[in-house]
């Protein structure tokens, strides 16, 4: 079995586990930002890390994962793509142009983006980074092509979604992938852990309290089955600051990874 990379996952939120204000209002856009940004008061002995770099010190972490819903709400409808009508089976193998896949790291690394859908729109380019999309069989022709005419990377990992213990393997085998940071919301963390796929979880939680049925929290997606145990964590560290604040630091016991999102 091929060794996959390690997954360390980092997210901020309520006291109450919630990751966003409400459903439909991502946080990269206002007033959701600014908001959110409120509900950390500021401290001389701030907890605040920058997660990538210490993965990146710690494990030569190069990738960082999220999902399409951190781009794109459910409710928002991207721009039509054109039609595409020429050979559609070479469309449905990876796409890694030597050029991008070649540079050096670090400082270059993969904002690894799930989105079997085709729901994201890519028009900005980074110096640091480039952007790979996890991507499906079922994943529209007109989406692939897309993708190849902007010369954005992607993996076609899956059939009907993105197997994420095959997205994991082939970062490390195609790419050399060590170790991937999930920044994600609750759907991929979610799916990350009832995959047996997560190993650190960097958790900070912000003095606030969000409430809301159905607002993501740190881990969603599928509910434990009846009897299902709780994954069980190992604390590795945990500090606090005058503002409130409070940082954890989780370590995940070994399992076998089995997941698709």
């Amino acid at each position: 079995m091929q060794k996959r990379p390690r997954v360390v996952v980092s997210v901020g939120a309520s006291v109450d586990g919630k990751v966003a204000l409400t459903r439909n209002a991502l946080l990269m856009h206002q007033p959701s930002s600014e908001l959110w940004g409120s509900m950390t008061p500021p401290a001389p002995d701030s907890v605040a890390i920058d997660a990538l770099e210490l993965v990146s010190r710690q494990y030569g972490c190069n990738a960082v994962l999220e999902g399409s819903g951190s781009f794109v709400s459910e409710s928002e409808i991207p721009d039509k793509l054109p039609a595409y009508d020429g050979d559609a089976p070479v469309l449905y193998t990876h796409f890694l142009p030597e050029d991008i896949t070649n540079q050096p790291s670090p400082p270059h690394y993969w904002l690894t983006v799930v989105d079997s859908r085709g729901r994201v729109r890519w028009t900005e380019k980074h110096a640091d980074w480039d952007v790979l999309v996890l991507v499906a069989r079922s994943t529209p022709a007109d989406y692939l092509a897309y993708l190849r005419r902007e010369r954005v990377c992607y993996l076609v990992v899956g059939e009907e979604r993105v197997d994420l213990t095959r997205a994991l393997v082939a970062l490390g085998t195609e790419l050399g992938v060590s170790c991937v940071l999930s920044t994600a919301g609750g759907g991929l963390n979610g799916a990350l852990l009832r995959a047996g796929l997560v190993d650190e979880l960097h958790l900070t939680l912000a003095p606030a309290l969000v409430g809301g049925l159905g607002t993501p929290s740190i881990m969603d997606g599928r509910p434990l089955a009846v009897g299902e145990a709780p994954t069980g964590l190992q604390l590795l560290s945990v500090q606090s600051d005058a503002g409130g604040s409070v940082r954890l630091h989780y370590a995940l016991p070994e399992s076998q990874p089995d997941g698709q999102l």
